[in-house]
Parts: structure tokens; C-alpha cells; sequence
């Protein structure tokens, strides 16, 4: 079988990424073939339906038309060029566009979500001291907040898998309290919550605005520390304190943003302009990698001089790749002629429907913000048990710790989610202990 020959050279020459290697001795690597939609196929034929959306980076589907015939056609003409003195039209149609939906006037690009957030940490700082304020060089971060594993990125969150074996190597900066609503006493009201929540955030902002350059948040939803969504007026009371004690607020949609909450970007729930927004993930509907931080022009013009040592000189090889523009502009045009928040309201809420079918199982807080649904698994539960149960019958679920998560290409149909929705049910009935 293909299958076992494709994972023995896969164990003995891959280091996976987010993985301990030695439970695949028990738990078997998936080899991949191909995909088409919501669908993966592995090299024996078998199909597993995606829906975590690879890492939630697929936005409409595996081997979509539309995106391959962009970069088809940019593959004809330009492959690369470097960004630094040279310029083509793939990046300047792609940050207009951006520009445009995010009401932010300059796209700086890397390669991932954690190089847009080292770009947006590094500019905001890097802006103060520009502008007379070298002591505003701390960072405001959230509880069990995730901005990626960049020395930078990792300093400003909060899972202690990915940080504690690097503690004496980054910086330790001011953490405040999440929003998480599944953190609400249950003799708390929302509004006594998110007071609780905000007045210490202000206290914090008293204290330390004089130290601190910006705060970063994944707005709506803490997506790796299992999909914690909160409520939008916590982002616009943070986004008034920044007005008022003159602090960046940094916006990290790499997870969240094109469609996933429901809104374009997070963000637009709480009606709000960031400072910084930073991008990736389904920017290029999980074809090519790439990353984006947008800022303001008043940001911009800070760096706008005749010296180049006052000049933003963050740069990578691959920056502003003409093949990944052309992904990301397919995937905006997808945005722009089929309507997709809509359809993805429509669709949304007939999931919803079917996901009532769980609430009899010993789960609990079952959630859903746009295309995104959660909820724990008690502790009866084998959450290994459901893991190998789903992959069997063929869907590819990636739980972070008891939480079991759905995130999938908006491409799927009601009868797909609906066979989704029952294998789970199946599955979590079957890992009682």
C-alpha cells in the first residue's frame, strides 16, 4: 500500500511542525495525494474532510479554478523579483486592494502570520522612538492569547507549550485578563464581566502607557487557545483607551480575518480602525505563503525621511512574491463576485441547525461565530478516542486540548456538514469512558 511507504520516508526525514514525532509510533501519519474542496485524499484513495481548513488557511476549497488560474497566469510572466528597488503590478493591485478594504494606507509583506506580527511589533516601537517616545517599548498582550513562535511574536503570547522552553530568551512584556466569555462566573453578567475585564485593562494603560508602544489582539476569537470568543465592545472600549493614552492597538487577523467571524476582517464587529493589521492565512485561500501588515499613514510618514537609518528596513527575500499577490488577489476576486459573507451567513446558520443535534452529549460551551463552531468535551471523554474514530470515518479533526474545533472551506455543502456534524456525534458517543 502506498499509504505505508509514503510514512516511512515521512518519519525518517520530516520533523513536523507542532508535533511530539514519537506519538506517531502509535498514531499513524496521514499521507496526503490530493485535494478537491473540502476533501483531502490520501495515496490509498481514502477521503477525509478538511475541517480545520489545513491549519485554517483554505478558504474555498482544494484545487480551486478561480485561485490556480491567477497564479497560472502570473507564472507565465514573473515568478520573483526582488521588492527592494523594483516594484510589479501583482503587489500594487494587491495593496490597493487591501488598502481599500481596511481603511489603512501601506502594506509592508513577509511570509507568515508570525513575520506580519513581528513587523507590526517591531514598526509600532520603532515609530515611537521615531517620533521622540524611545521609552515606549513595552506591549500589552492577552491571556492565553497566540500571535505565533517568532522570538517577537512568542513574547507577546500566552500558551505555555510554545513559550516556557524559551522564557530566557524573550522579553517579558504586560499581560492582561481575557475576554473569553467561556471565563465568565456564572453569577456574572455579561456587562459586569466585561467590566471586570476593561477596568483592569485601564488600570494597566494608567500605569504603564508611557512604556508601553501597542497592544495586540486577536479580535472576536483566542483561536489557539480554543476558539475563546468574546464579545466587540471589549474591542471598542480598548481601541477608546488607546485614543486616549496614546498606545498602538495591533490587530492580528492572520486567524480570523477574510470572512471567518463573519465580517471581513474581526475587527469590523466592533466598528473600529487598528493602527496595524496583520494578515495571512486565508489571504492567499491556502495556496501560497504570505503575510501582510497594513498600518496608517501617519505611522508611514514617521519613516518618510532623507536618512535611510530612519527608514523601516525590515525586509525577506521572498517579500511581496508576485505568484503569491496573484493567489491573494483570486481569492479577493472570489470575495468580490460571489457575494460570500452572505452565502456564508445562509450557510452558517443551517450548520447551526445541525449542530443543535449535540447538545444531549456531555459537551459543553457549543459556540459559533461565522464559519467557526466549538465546544469542550467533558471529561468522560477520551478526546484520543474521538480523534482516532473521526479519522477512520474520514474526518480530519485537529482538537486543541479538550476543545474539538471546526473552521472549513466555505465551500462546503449542507450535506457535507451534515455527515461531519453525525460522524462526530458517533464519534464522541463512542470515547465514553
Amino acid at each position: 500500500m502506498k499509504n505505508k511507504e509514503y510514512i516511512k520516508r515521512s518519519i525518517k526525514s520530516v520533523w513536523h511542525p507542532c508535533t511530539q514525532m514519537k506519538h506517531h509510533e502509535n498514531f499513524p501519519l496521514i499521507p496526503i495525494e490530493r485535494g478537491k474542496g473540502v476533501w483531502l485524499y490520501d495515496f490509498d484513495g481514502k477521503k477525509y474532510l478538511d475541517v480545520t481548513s489545513s491549519w485554517w488557511v483554505n478558504l474555498f476549497g482544494h484545487n480551486n479554478k478561480i485561485i490556480k488560474k491567477y497564479i497560472s497566469r502570473q507564472l507565465n510572466t514573473l515568478e520573483h523579483s526582488m521588492l527592494a528597488g523594483l516594484t510589479h503590478s501583482p503587489v500594487i493591485e494587491l495593496s490597493e486592494k487591501l488598502s481599500k478594504l481596511t481603511n489603512l494606507g501601506h502594506c509592508s509583506y513577509g511570509s507568515d502570520g508570525a513575520n506580519a506580527v513581528e513587523i507590526a511589533l517591531k514598526m509600532s516601537s520603532h515609530y515611537w522612538s521615531q517620533t521622540g517616545f524611545s521609552s515606549k517599548n513595552k506591549y500589552i498582550y492577552l491571556e492565553n492569547s497566540y500571535h505565533g513562535e517568532t522570538l517577537g511574536a512568542l513574547a507577546v503570547t500566552d500558551v505555555p507549550i510554545f513559550r516556557t522552553h524559551y522564557g530566557s530568551l524573550i522579553k517579558n512584556y504586560i499581560k492582561t485578563d481575557s475576554p473569553d466569555l467561556r471565563l465568565k462566573k456564572n453569577n456574572q453578567s455579561l456587562d459586569e464581566f466585561l467590566d471586570e475585564k476593561l477596568k483592569k485593562l485601564k488600570k494597566i494603560f494608567e500605569k504603564n502607557h508611557q512604556v508601553t508602544a501597542s497592544i495586540i489582539i486577536e479580535p472576536m476569537v483566542q483561536c489557539a487557545s480554543g476558539m475563546g470568543i468574546y464579545d466587540a465592545r471589549f474591542l471598542e472600549r480598548v481601541r477608546e483607551l488607546c485614543n486616549q493614552y496614546e498606545v498602538h492597538l495591533i490587530a492580528d487577523e492572520i486567524a480570523v480575518g477574510f470572512g471567518r467571524t463573519g465580517k471581513m476582517f474581526a475587527h469590523q464587529h466592533a466598528k473600529i480602525t487598528p493602527d496595524f493589521v496583520c494578515l495571512s492565512k486565508g489571504l492567499t485561500g491556502g495556496y501560497l505563503p504570505m503575510s501582510v501588515t497594513l498600518t496608517s499613514d501617519k505611522v508611514y510618514n514617521a519613516f518618510y525621511d532623507d536618512d535611510i537609518k530612519k527608514g523601516f528596513l525590515h525586509s525577506h527575500s521572498y517579500t511581496g512574491n508576485p505568484l503569491a499577490c496573484s493567489a491573494a488577489l483570486g481569492t479577493l476576486s472570489i470575495f468580490e463576485s460571489d457575494n460570500v459573507l452572505k452565502k456564508n451567513l445562509i450557510l452558517s446558520k443551517k450548520i447551526n441547525r445541525l449542530f443543535s443535534s449535540l447538545e444531549d452529549l456531555p459537551i459543553s460551551d457549543l459556540r459559533n461565530i461565522g464559519m467557526i463552531w466549538a465546544f469542550e468535551l467533558d471529561s468522560k471523554i477520551s478526546i484520543e478516542k474521538v480523534v482516532e474514530f473521526s479519522l477512520n470515518k474520514g474526518v480530519l479533526i485537529r482538537p486543541i486540548d479538550n476543545t474539538i474545533y471546526f473552521m472549513p472551506p466555505y465551500c462546503i455543502k449542507e450535506s457535507e456538514a451534515k455527515e461531519m456534524i453525525k460522524i462526530t456525534r458517533e464519534a464522541i458517543l463512542n470515547a465514553i469512558i
